[in-house]
């Protein structure tokens, strides 16, 4: 356990220290949206292509994994729906609080951190749960929401999101590292090594990034955030940990996904909840307590599966 933890360490070090730069006001509120920019639209695109431009499909796709986790994800959605709905919340905060005892912070914290704990192969299954979430459950949100304030589903609502998803940084670089895989193109050495250099920025900058943007947040609605939070590192991760026994996962992948499951809520359904006007408050104390718990949390875990 202890080993886990200091192999871990360093990764919430980062975060850690992008949070002091942030809350002392060395690092000021405009930097860290700056920052977050660059690691989304340059480095963890550059890093996603290169990882991608080295599969095959059959690599990333595995039909056992996707029903898996989306199985396990979805019961867990509607369990964080069923418990907001019985405490009297509206559909569009209960949907909210659905996505936040599942979504996890793949991108900025998952990507970096499990490929280099784990190796190359854990890109294939990291980046299927990064397109899932991004695809499945993003969209599912969206719409919910939409339909909730308009008595029902338009095309006006669905066509923005459709355009979100095309336009995606981390869809778009994964599927033409894809296109570029199955067209069998060699990677030459000049655009390998600028690829590299880019990509290796988006672990340092994604990890300092997330600090920087937790320095922001506000603990609030404490009570609603504690459950979100343990919902997200403890029944998310049981929860696909038994579907991937179910559907026959294999042990390394199974072992990726239950690992990506015990990630923290993702700062992206903040980005969210602020854009709806939904849950702002209980979705930025959700986002910081599970991140902070998760340094604990995500070596057990750890340690738990290596047991296994």
């Amino acid at each position: 356990m202890l080993a886990v933890f200091l192999k871990t360490l360093p990764f919430f070090a980062l975060i850690g220290l992008g949070w002091l730069a942030a809350r002392s006001r060395f690092f000021p509120p405009e930097g860290a949206a700056w920052l977050t920019r660059f690691v989304f639209f340059f480095a963890l695109s550059a890093m996603l292509f290169r990882f991608a431009a080295g599969l095959d499909l059959g690599a990333l796709f595995d039909g056992r994994f996707v029903m898996a986790y989306l199985t396990g994800s979805g019961l867990v959605w509607l369990v964080g729906l069923v418990v907001g709905r019985l405490r009297g919340l509206a559909v569009p905060e209960a949907a909210m609080e659905a996505q936040c005892c599942m979504i996890g912070n793949t991108g900025f914290l998952g990507v970096p951190m499990l490929v280099v704990l784990l190796g190359e192969r854990a890109i294939g299954p990291v980046l299927m749960i990064l397109t899932i979430d991004m695809l499945v459950f993003s969209t599912l949100i969206t719409l919910i929401i939409h339909a909730a304030r308009s008595s029902g589903l338009r095309l006006r609502a669905v066509l923005p999101v459709l355009r979100g998803i095309v336009s995606n940084p981390m869809i778009l670089s994964m599927l033409a590292g894809l296109i570029w895989s199955s067209a069998q193109l060699p990677m030459p050495a000049p655009l390998d090594d600028f690829l590299t250099m880019l990509g290796s920025a988006a672990t340092p900058g994604a990890l300092f990034a997330i600090g920087a943007s937790l320095a922001g947040l506000q603990l609030a609605r404490l009570g609603a955030a504690c459950w979100l939070g343990a919902a997200k590192l403890v029944l998310h991760p049981a929860a696909v940990a038994v579907t991937a026994i179910l559907f026959g996962v294999g042990a390394f992948p199974a072992g990726v996904m239950v690992l990506a499951a015990a990630l923290p809520v993702a700062g992206n359904v903040y980005i969210l909840a602020q854009y709806f006007g939904v849950a702002q408050q209980r979705v930025s104390a959700a986002i910081l307590i599970s991140t902070a718990v998760s340094i604990v949390t995500i070596p057990l875990v750890m340690a738990l599966i290596g047991q296994a």
